[in-house]
């Protein structure tokens, strides 16, 4: 099931600022860079989702629960803006999905068996260290 969830305008901070690294004159004077600041617990996601987008082990989300994106990769600032906003769909898109439920199985019979085996050939290794008595007494 694939739930897609749509993120608010109004929940997203966007921010234009100067792109890092090699670039020349461009990457110099163009605020070509988007930094994108979302507030999990502010937002208008549904409860379970943010809860699990929190408790996601993921860089990008600060201690105090708020996703940070930086985008950088273009030369335009509206399709970094655009690469910011796809990224942050996406791990929205990753925490809407509920985690498979486990289900408990037993070892099988065989896999005891050998395991048993193991143990009992490690066993006998072990107990063949001891020291060897030769029977006379000095």
């Amino acid at each position: 099931m694939n739930r897609r969830i749509l993120i608010a305008p109004e929940d997203i901070e966007l921010t234009a600022m100067r792109a890092q690294g090699a670039g020349g004159q461009n990457v110099n004077k163009v605020s070509s860079a988007i930094h994108l600041r979302f507030d999990v617990m502010r937002s208008s996601l549904p409860d379970d989702v943010k809860f699990r987008l929190l408790s996601r082990p993921d860089h990008r989300i600060t201690q105090d629960g708020i996703v940070v994106i930086k985008a950088q990769q273009h030369r335009s600032q509206e399709l970094n803006r655009a690469d910011a906003l796809a990224r942050l769909q996406a791990l929205v898109d990753a925490a809407a999905v509920p985690p498979r439920r486990r289900v408990p199985t037993r070892p099988t019979l065989g896999s005891q068996m050998r395991r048993r085996d193991a143990k009992q050939g490690r066993s006998r290794v072990k107990a063949s260290r001891g020291k060897i008595f030769s029977g006379r007494e000095d």
